[in-house]
């Protein structure tokens, strides 16, 4: 044998010892994974063997207890399965759809603008705006000379004035400041104010009327306030028709002036009962309702004692209601039977708006007596005062009421006396 040999069957002989050595160590490591293996199937049944059992007891217990019994999910493998049962399992399961691209707006190739044309704004909201605001300045303006027209007049100063120095007549003092501030709230007008005073003797009408004359004339001037006594300026019946055209004309200077000056004259009228046919014709004609807008901002108040009678019954009939609600329904029923007669005396009341005064009480010539005397410079006593009163005719009492029978009339003769 040759050495060659020799050597290669040295080479074989380790190599052979080489694999006996790891032979051992190769099969160990397979039989370890192969228990481990057998160990994590052992488990594996044995916890599907626990979930069987619990899933039987719970359907058992549910059937029992009448709830229906819950279906344990599946586990899912791929055993089974061939390429059409895939094909299926794929068109069962819902696809979502596939929402579409809106298309861009494509402009022409020459365009060179990328964006959408703005949309422009009208020229004429500008013009509503200022509209808007031209009115808004024009209604807020008219407020403020509203309020500076009744400013004019002090309103609230002959408020005080009325309330202070008018006795027993609070329904009349409230109805004519009423009237006044509702014609003096503004300056344009569709017909002149036209306010009648009417009530027994001595119960106020002719110092309403001078108390009116002296503010007015205060506040627009002497010329513009006028006081006509029918006894005084016209006593000749002869000489109606000609006191009836000087009374036009002087009405018409008056009212001219005012309008010039913008402002309101006042007419007074007293003893309108005294008055010829003449005189309230011509007055008639100015105060009408269809007449030109020469006579149409100025202020008529009439005084007279006409109606008196259905004044006093109508006091001493209704002098023991009580309820506000009853005497409001009074007042109104006692206006209407005012309007009724007076309309027949002559169409001048048809225009005008009637105010009656009621009879005064003992408490009121009382006041009267007070003041007359605080104005004369005597002294108020108390008992001087009563005596005075005493003296005074007076009706006989309704319903714990008693009523002067001339009202205030005497007080300044009995004062002037002491």
């Amino acid at each position: 044998m040759s050495v060659q040999d020799s050597s290669t069957s040295a080479s074989q002989t380790e190599a052979e010892m080489e694999e006996e050595r790891e032979s051992p160590t190769h099969s160990l490591s397979n039989l370890s994974s192969l228990c481990a293996v057998i160990r994590i199937k052992q488990k594996y049944q044995a916890i599907r063997k626990r979930r069987q059992e619990m899933a039987l007891v719970l359907e058992g217990a549910r059937s029992i207890a009448g709830v229906p019994a819950r279906t344990s999910p599946k586990i899912f493998t791929f055993d089974g399965l061939t390429p059409s049962s895939f094909v299926a399992l794929s068109s069962s399961v819902p696809q979502k759809k596939k929402r579409r691209r809106k298309r861009k707006v494509l402009f022409p190739n020459g365009s060179r603008r990328s964006a959408p044309p703005r949309q422009e704004r009208s020229r004429a909201k500008y013009c509503l705006y200022l509209l808007c605001a031209i009115v808004f300045l024009q209604v807020y303006n008219a407020i403020e000379n509203l309020d500076d027209h009744v400013l004019r007049y002090d309103l609230e100063g002959l408020e005080k004035t009325l309330r202070r120095e008018v006795f027993g007549q609070p329904r009349a003092v409230e109805g004519l400041l009423s009237h006044l501030k509702d014609y003096l709230s503004t300056y344009v007008h569709n017909k002149p104010l036209v306010v009648s005073l009417h009530g027994p003797s001595g119960v106020g009408k002719s110092h309403i009327g001078r108390l009116l004359a002296g503010h007015f004339r205060s506040v627009v001037g002497e010329p513009l306030v006028l006081q006509y006594y029918v006894l005084h300026h016209c006593p000749q019946e002869a000489d109606a028709l000609q006191c009836a055209r000087k009374l036009s004309s002087l009405i018409s200077v008056m009212v001219e002036r005012a309008e010039e000056e913008e402002k309101i004259p006042l007419f007074i009228f007293d003893e309108v009962e005294h008055m010829h046919d003449e005189i309230l014709n011509a007055l008639w004609q100015l105060v009408a309702s269809k007449q030109s807008n020469e006579y149409l901002n100025a202020i008529y108040l009439f005084l007279s004692n006409l109606g008196h009678a259905h004044i006093t019954k109508h006091m001493l009939h209704n002098s023991s209601s009580v309820s506000m609600t009853i005497q409001s329904n009074q007042a109104k029923e006692l206006t209407q039977i005012l309007y009724n007669d007076l309309k027949k005396f002559h169409r001048l009341w048809t225009e005008a708006d009637i105010l009656p005064l009621g009879l005064l009480e003992k408490d009121h010539v009382t006041e009267c007596f007070l003041d007359e005397m605080t104005r004369e410079g005597f002294y108020p006593d108390r008992t001087n005062i009563e005596r005075l009163v005493g003296e005074i005719e007076y009706y006989p009492a309704v319903g714990g009421h008693q009523y002067s029978q001339t009202g205030c009339k005497q007080v300044v003769a009995k004062v002037n006396m002491l």
